[in-house]
């Protein structure tokens, strides 16, 4: 006979337990002590099994009798409930664990890592930071519920602070991630491949850099003049001669260089393209980190902060010393020393594009043609690291500047010899 809810109810527990069969193989089991539990009989593959569904009245008898008619269709297709209710909790609990802030902490684990390919230190960091924003709205989110409209919320957030390039490059990073989890079978699809064009465009703006030789002096004079910490009139002082990006300048380390061999190696760890690079040192700079020495040396960071050795100097300070001999970040910038020796020694017509462009750290897509430059212009490298110093200095002193013609009249007078 079925139950209804008012037998159920109404029921009382005994010294033993107690079920009340509402047919189909499904029973309320009262317990002695008062517990009201459904349970489902079943036999599969000649086994009697039991089923736990639930407790009354959580489960009331109208669901009670749903998930016993699942169960039903399930064995019909000779499945055992019981089996994919285990399978069921697994899939739960690992679509639990599966958040999005879990999938991109073990996606970023993976780019550094990654070989050739791993990300470099600065680059991890900051993608690891832009991924954090993203997360503050999502991150506690499954990776499998998350949709478009989630994700533009959150990039919307970062966009409403006036952070347009944070915002894009977030985006990016957040379909890196989603991909990364579709790859490795935890999501069917990239929920932002639809946000594509959603976001404001940011103005593209590049960085001040003094790229006329007339200039180039009155710079060099200034910084030789500036007043204020040692350590940051040293630091823009070498700057031009070696030309590393500001990061990397930064974060040098006394043990990345040989002043003996004249040798400056920056681990691949710290490069932006994940390759180990050599800056071979002109004499200037070799007297400009011995210089730097007496202060810093001989371990730990070249040019540390001011507040403690253990971390780097801030990478506002060369652009604020910048600031304080009176050049806005229009005219120069920490970053438009490697504009001007990049313009300066490409219109020289001295040395191949191929040496400029290893000296720059600039990455080639040609393993092959990679391997064979950095072998082929190393010789060139160090020539021309001396003759830029050589060049600066000349134009510090305020000597008449050889202004060399435009590049295409060398090429075409080379035609013509």
């Amino acid at each position: 006979m079925a139950l209804t809810d008012v037998a159920i109810r109404n029921v009382k527990p005994g010294a033993k337990p107690i079920k009340m069969a509402d047919g189909g193989g499904m029973f309320l089991l009262i317990t002695p002590a008062g517990g009201k539990l459904w349970r489902l009989k079943y036999r599969i593959d000649g086994r009697e099994k039991l089923l736990a569904i639930g407790a009354y009245p959580e489960i009331g008898l109208g669901e009670a009798r749903r998930r016993r008619e699942e169960a039903r269709e399930l064995i019909a297709l000779g499945k055992d409930p019981s089996r994919e209710k285990q399978r069921e909790k697994v899939r739960s609990r690992i679509q639990a664990a599966d958040t999005f802030t879990a999938i991109s902490t073990e996606y970023c684990a993976k780019r550094r890592r990654d070989g050739n390919k791993g990300w470099a230190l600065a680059t991890a960091t900051r993608s690891e930071y832009l991924l954090s924003l993203v997360c503050g709205s999502i991150g506690r989110l499954a990776i499998g519920e998350i949709e478009p409209a989630d994700v533009l919320t959150a990039i919307r957030r970062i966009e409403g602070k006036g952070k347009l390039e944070s915002a894009r490059r977030s985006l990016q990073l957040a379909s890196m991630v989603f991909r990364y989890a579709v790859a490795t079978a935890r999501l069917g699809s990239d929920p932002t491949r639809d946000l594509r064009g959603a976001l404001a465009a940011p103005t593209v703006t590049h960085y001040g850099a003094i790229t006329d030789a007339k200039r180039v002096g009155p710079l060099l004079r200034a910084i030789d003049g500036y007043e204020g910490q040692g350590l940051t009139r040293l630091a823009m002082q070498l700057a031009p001669h070696v030309y590393v990006r500001p990061g990397e300048l930064r974060h040098a380390d006394w043990g990345e260089i040989d002043l003996d061999g004249a040798l400056w190696i920056i681990p691949a760890a710290k490069m932006k393209m994940g390759k180990a690079h050599h800056v071979p040192l002109s004499r200037q700079s070799v007297e400009l980190f011995r210089e730097v020495h007496t202060a810093t040396g001989p371990a730990g960071y070249v040019f540390s902060s001011i507040r403690t050795r253990s971390r780097p100097m801030s990478e506002n300070t060369i652009n604020a010393g910048l600031r304080r001999l009176g050049y806005t970040g229009d005219e120069m910038t920490a970053h438009g020393f490697r504009a001007m020796a990049s313009t300066l020694l490409n219109e020289s017509g001295k040395w191949h594009p191929d040496a400029i462009e290893r000296a720059l750290a600039h990455g080639d897509s040609d393993k092959v043609r990679a391997a064979y430059h950095r072998g082929a212009h190393w010789k060139e490298r160090v020539e021309m690291a001396q003759w830029w110093s050589d060049y600066l200095d000349q134009m510090r002193k305020g000597a008449d500047i050889v202004l060399f013609p435009d590049r295409s009249e060398v090429i075409a007078g080379e035609k013509n010899v």
